[in-house]
């Protein structure tokens, strides 16, 4: 693994407003954002406050622990029906991509108009290209609202505390 990128709540806060800005700018209209949970609620709700949409969740997991993927386990809906409208999906990252693979064959079968990704950061190795992201990283990217998690993993995993 790459090593950590440690993300505070001010840098949080920044690169979530960046992404709502670059969705804003682009021009392309959405009636809906579809967040991500867990780690895309913070983000999904500034995205749809900037963008005065209204927001929805999935709960998707793919993770079981630093590094170690499992297949992506949709396990709710949304309430909203989105058939013919403009749906923006928002989560905090894209690694391999097979999450927002996952997420957008889902919601395609409930016929929205359009169905575009956003996230805050992009792995190079991402089999998904989102339509929205701010930064491309290697690193395994530890959240404000992940630290004591995180850590309590690696401490599993290998012993060692979080520098």
């Amino acid at each position: 693994m790459p090593g950590f990128r440690y993300i505070s709540w001010s840098e949080y806060g920044d690169l979530a407003e960046t992404l709502a800005k670059r969705v804003g700018e682009s021009g392309r209209k959405y009636d809906l954002v579809v967040g991500l949970a867990r780690g895309g609620i913070p983000v999904s709700m500034v995205v749809s406050d900037r963008l005065g949409l209204k927001v929805d969740f999935l709960i998707v997991k793919s993770y079981r622990g630093i590094g170690k993927r499992t297949s992506p386990k949709i396990l709710s809906t949304i309430s909203e029906n989105i058939s013919g409208k403009r749906v923006l999906v928002v989560d905090d990252l894209v690694d391999e991509g097979d999450t927002l693979a996952s997420v957008t064959r889902r919601l395609s079968r409930l016929e929205p108009l359009t169905l575009d990704t956003a996230v805050i950061f992009k792995k190079p190795w991402s089999k998904i290209e989102p339509n929205y992201f701010v930064q491309t990283t290697e690193k395994w990217i530890v959240f404000p609202f992940e630290l004591n998690e995180v850590e309590t993993l690696r401490k599993a995993s290998d012993g060692r505390k979080l520098s």
